[in-house]
């Protein structure tokens, strides 16, 4: 396949990821779900090595993430995914605006296994106002750096649309984000690199994607958020025995669940909420959880017993449930 065919015929119009798709009481998944039936031996794709007998002496590599054929993988039946991250004026994803945004395309099997890259796309936009200090250190961006520049939004709805998946190592920001900035991108089905692959139990330590990178035996010296798609995809590359993490990836993009909101819930119990796993939101004003669908009675009943018991003193009779795909997750 030549490196200009393989990004002309999108499978997009084939994948089922579109909103309003299925049950409005259980969310149906994807038809490309990738199985991990007859999975294919993945070599270079995770580079820690020990040397000496002691394996005291780790080596790891410069991150390169080449475009065109990976050289792996079954390239005559593929999808599409892309791999997006996004810098902005700061922390809220309502609130703040994109200075930075990086996209890269690639093209998987079946089975979970990537066989093209495509190349990086990367804009500076100018938000029109002064990069706060922290944005800047963090970032390496100046003012000078954005002045007078834009996302060229046709590309950037364009490479989204080709894809039957986006993934973002923070999809709960970066989401939000770019569907305030572009129009026509609100229907995409999204998955989340950090959250809904558990790196823990993969002998990983952390969730900070420098960090990863570094625990599969690779560096990268960037700071910007082309820096963050390659990494991205290398770890989607990286096999855990008979898996890639892009296959755990997209089994847990593609499971049904519901998103659990504790509306009115009383002050006095944010520290057991805290404990059973919910977060705050700061927009919303809110504690949230999501959960699967075979969590759900579970969580009801344990929410009736300590939020919304008469005790509890909450402010509603109940929590707000509603269906959760991978076309409406992170919002």
């Amino acid at each position: 396949m030549s490196a200009r065919s393989s990004w002309t015929s999108s499978s997009a119009s084939n994948c089922s990821h579109r909103a309003g798709a299925g049950d409005a009481r259980r969310p149906a998944a994807p038809s490309w779900q990738v199985t991990e039936k007859h999975m294919e031996q993945v070599e270079g794709t995770s580079r820690v090595d020990a040397v000496g007998k002691n394996g005291n002496v780790r080596v790891q590599y410069r991150l390169d993430v080449q475009d065109g054929s990976t050289g792996v993988g079954n390239g005559s039946d593929t999808r599409i995914g892309v791999v997006v991250a996004a810098r902005a004026t700061g922390e809220s994803p309502t609130r703040t605006t994109i200075i930075d945004l990086a996209m890269r395309r690639f093209r998987f099997d079946r089975t979970g296994v990537v066989t093209h890259v495509d190349r990086v796309y990367r804009w500076y936009e100018d938000p029109g106002v002064a990069i706060p200090p922290d944005v800047a250190a963090v970032t390496g961006l100046t003012d000078a750096d954005v002045a007078g520049r834009g996302i060229k939004d046709e590309v950037a709805v364009r490479l989204l649309r080709s894809a039957c998946i986006v993934i973002s190592h923070r999809a709960a920001a970066d989401r939000p984000r770019i569907e305030r900035r572009l129009e026509g991108v609100g229907d995409l089905a999204w998955a989340c690199s950090m959250t809904q692959i558990d790196w823990r139990s993969n002998g990983f330590d952390g969730v900070e994607l420098g960090h990863l990178l570094r625990q599969a035996g690779w560096f990268h010296e960037g700071r910007g958020a082309g820096a963050d798609v390659d990494a991205v995809i290398q770890l989607l590359r990286h096999r855990f025995d008979d898996r890639t993490a892009l296959t755990i990836l997209i089994k847990a993009a593609t499971q049904p669940s519901w998103m659990v909101r504790a509306v009115g819930a009383a002050f006095d119990v944010k520290d057991m909420l805290k404990e059973r796993g919910y977060r705050w939101d700061l927009d919303r004003r809110v504690w949230w959880r999501e959960v699967s669908d075979d969590a759900r009675i579970a969580e009801e009943l344990w929410l009736a017993a300590n939020v919304y018991a008469v005790p509890a003193g909450a402010r509603a009779m109940g929590p707000d449930i509603e269906p959760i795909t991978a076309a409406t997750r992170f919002l």
